[in-house]
């Protein structure tokens, strides 16, 4: 059964996994620019030192060629970087603070900060949400293995909100199967740059891996998952938009993918964004409204949590223009 819960969660936990390939092809924009930085602002959970170690070991080709951490990439260049398995490690708990919005013997809902990874990955080991988690619950699901005990889902470093996570593996397999028939109610709140044309609709598109750049992810029909987002106008700012989105699948990027599709990326998004007009540390997007069946009781239960500061300080101005 485990296994089978592993696999179910894929598009909620897809990341970098050890032993996988990962390539990149250059475009005209990143030409002149040092390998070790071109892949540190594309591998934003693995630190810059760890991939000069990684580029020093000869695991990063350029054109099928190991080269050295200052190489200066050209157009069309072909990057191929080959991620080790990760070797056994204790997650060791640290007394990182945590917002618990709800907690009892087999799930606890915390309200995430934007700029905390939720798990251990290559390069960065400790400083996450479950090293928090070890600490203050001391016992989670190991359904997911050894990085990821009790993650049931995950939201992007740097989209604050709502997450939960399952204490024991009973309850693991019941929020899984939830994730996975569409019927966790997920609601965040985005702030896009445009003015929509549609007070609510749907965006129905499939998302898979860029071409490109295989940490990015596009509206696809090649090798892609069906996604599906829904939105509604809460307030407008003539050049920006404030929306609320509900998610019906929870593909990996997938609010951030379908905003840029739609020619409305998330305001301050490094990977999908613009570069000009408001500037955040990380994306405008924030998972407020989080609801599931407990596990044991069968009640369904609702969560909410308010915006962080610095996106209501974006709001504020916004209004007093």
């Amino acid at each position: 059964m485990n296994e089978e819960f592993q696999t179910d969660l894929s598009d909620e936990l897809e990341d970098h996994e050890g032993g996988e390939l990962l390539d990149w092809t250059v475009d005209a924009a990143a030409a002149k620019t040092r390998i070790d930085k071109y892949l540190a602002d594309r591998m934003t959970d693995v630190s810059r030192s760890q991939i000069q170690l990684w580029i020093g070991d000869a695991r990063v080709l350029v054109n099928g060629a190991a080269v050295k951490a200052n190489y200066k990439l050209l157009e069309n260049d072909r990057i191929e970087l080959s991620i080790p398995e990760p070797e056994s490690v204790e997650i060791v708990p640290e007394d990182i603070p945590l917002n618990v919005v709800y907690e009892d013997v087999d799930v606890i809902v915390v309200n995430k900060p934007r700029g905390l990874v939720v798990h251990p990955a290559p390069g960065h080991a400790s400083g996450t949400l479950v090293n928090a988690l070890m600490y203050h619950c001391h016992d989670l699901s190991g359904i997911n293995g050894e990085l990821r005990p009790g993650i049931v889902h995950r939201i992007d470093k740097d989209t604050s909100g709502l997450l939960m996570a399952a204490k024991n593996d009973k309850a693991h397999a019941s929020l899984a199967a939830q994730l996975k028939d569409h019927s966790v109610t997920r609601r965040y709140i985005a702030l896009v740059h445009g003015n929509l044309s549609h007070d609510q609709g749907t965006v129905d598109a499939p998302i898979g891996r860029a071409a490109g750049d295989r940490k990015m992810f596009t509206v696809t029909d090649r090798n892609s998952k069906h996604a599906v987002t829904h939105f509604l106008v809460l307030e407008r700012f003539g050049d920006y938009t404030l929306l609320e989105l509900k998610l019906e699948t929870g593909r990996t990027h997938q609010i951030r993918v379908h905003m840029k599709f739609i020619g409305h990326p998330l305001v301050g998004d490094p990977m999908y964004g613009r570069s000009k007009g408001i500037r955040m540390d990380g994306q405008a997007l924030h998972a407020a409204i989080l609801g599931f069946v407990h596990p044991t009781t069968g009640d369904y239960l609702e969560f909410s949590a308010p915006l962080p500061q610095d996106m209501e300080d974006v709001l504020a101005s916004l209004r007093s223009r």
